[in-house]
C-alpha cells in the first residue's frame, strides 16, 4: 500500500488482500471447501462467508459508521454523519470458478458515498493483480496507470460477456444479444467474472463488456476503475443508470457507442416499439415446447428483460 493513495483505498486494499489470503488457502484443498446452493447454478461457499466476514471487520475497525452492503451478508445501514458512506462488497466473484478449481476469480470492494462511487479495489489472489481507483485520481494495476484500449472499430475488439445461468434469467433475449455481436467482432470471452471482465477492460486486456442479471456488488468497484481508466459504463441504451438495473455495458467511448447500438434494443428501458420487436423474434426462435399456447400471452419471465 503506498501512502499516496486516499486513506479509504488504502483500508479498501487492506481488506481485499486479507480476503485474498483466506481464498488463497482454501484454493490449496478447493475439494474440502464446503458448498451450498442458493438457487439452480448459483453456490455459496464457507470461503465466501469468511472473506466477507474479514473484509467487513477490515473496513469497520478502521470505519466503525460506514454502511455495508455485501452479497452473502446483506445491507446494514450507516450510522451518523458516515451514513451516506456505504461499502459495497463482493468477497468472491467467479464462486463457479473457485470451487472447480477454474483460477479467474477475484474480491471486489466499492466506497459508494451519497449515491456515488468514490473509492475502488479489485483483486486477483490467484494472480496477486490489484487493480484500483480512486475517482479523479486514475486507476491503477499494480501501482501502473491503466488506460482502456484504443481500438475504434468492433471488428479488432474482444468483447467479454456473462451467460445466463440462474432460473429465470433471459437465456433466449441473451442468446439474440450475443447474435448480434459476436459476428461483429475479432471473438467474443466468457472469464466468469463480471468484476474481473469490468478490469480487463480498464487495463485494454479486453475492449468491452456485456452482461445482463448482474447486482451491485459485481459491478460498483469495476464501475469506477473503467471511468478512471478513460471508459465508459452504462445501461445497453448507453445511459448511466445500470447499478441496480441488472445490465451492465462497458467499453473505450468508440466502442462502447458501436456496442450500444446493437445492445440497445435488449435493455428495459428500449422503446416500446424495440421491446415488442425483440419479444416477438425471441417468442419466434423459442423451442416450440417454450411457445406460448394458442390465444395465451407470452410470460415476459423466463426469457425477457422487459
Amino acid at each position: 500500500m503506498s501512502s499516496s493513495l486516499h486513506p479509504m483505498l488504502n483500508v479498501a486494499i487492506k481488506a481485499a488482500r486479507a480476503a485474498g489470503a483466506i481464498i488463497n488457502r482454501a484454493s490449496l484443498d478447493v475439494e474440502a471447501v464446503r458448498v451450498s446452493v442458493k438457487q439452480t447454478n448459483d453456490f455459496v461457499t464457507e470461503i465466501d462467508h469468511a472473506a466477507e466476514a474479514a473484509i467487513i471487520e477490515t473496513l469497520l475497525t478502521a470505519y466503525p459508521d460506514h454502511g455495508i452492503w455485501a452479497e452473502e451478508s446483506g445491507r446494514r445501514e450507516g450510522k451518523g454523519r458516515d451514513k451516506d458512506f456505504i461499502w459495497i462488497i463482493d468477497p468472491l466473484d467467479g464462486t463457479t470458478n473457485f470451487i472447480h478449481g477454474f483460477p479467474v476469480y477475484c474480491v471486489s470492494i466499492a466506497l459508494m458515498v451519497k449515491g456515488r462511487i468514490e473509492q475502488a479495489v479489485i483483486y486477483d489472489p490467484t494472480r496477486n493483480d490489484l487493480f484500483c481507483a480512486t475517482r479523479g485520481r486514475g486507476a491503477y494495476l499494480n501501482e501502473r496507470r491503466i488506460r482502456v484500449a484504443k481500438r475504434t472499430t468492433l471488428r479488432e475488439c474482444l468483447i467479454s460477456t456473462g451467460f445466463p445461468f440462474r432460473p429465470g434469467d433471459a437465456f433466449q433475449t441473451y442468446l439474440k444479444m450475443l447474435g448480434e455481436v459476436m459476428p461483429r467482432c475479432a471473438g467474443v470471452r466468457r472469464p466468469g467474472s463480471a468484476a474481473l471482465d469490468l478490469a480487463y477492460v480498464a487495463a485494454g486486456f479486453s475492449d468491452g463488456f456485456f452482461e445482463m442479471g448482474l447486482s451491485p456488488w459485481d459491478v460498483a468497484a469495476g464501475s469506477l476503475i473503467v471511468t478512471e481508466a478513460g471508459g465508459l459504463v452504462g445501461n445497453f441504451t448507453g445511459e448511466a443508470d445500470f447499478l441496480e438495473q441488472k445490465e451492465c455495458l462497458a467499453a473505450n467511448p468508440r466502442i462502447y457507442g458501436q456496442l450500444v447500438g446493437l445492445t440497445g434494443k435488449y435493455s428495459k428501458f428500449a422503446s416500446a416499439g424495440d421491446k415488442a420487436a425483440v419479444r416477438q423474434s425471441t417468442e419466434a426462435s423459442a423451442p416450440a415446447d417454450q411457445a406460448p399456447a394458442d390465444g395465451e400471452q407470452a410470460a415476459h419471465g423466463d426469457d425477457a428483460p422487459f
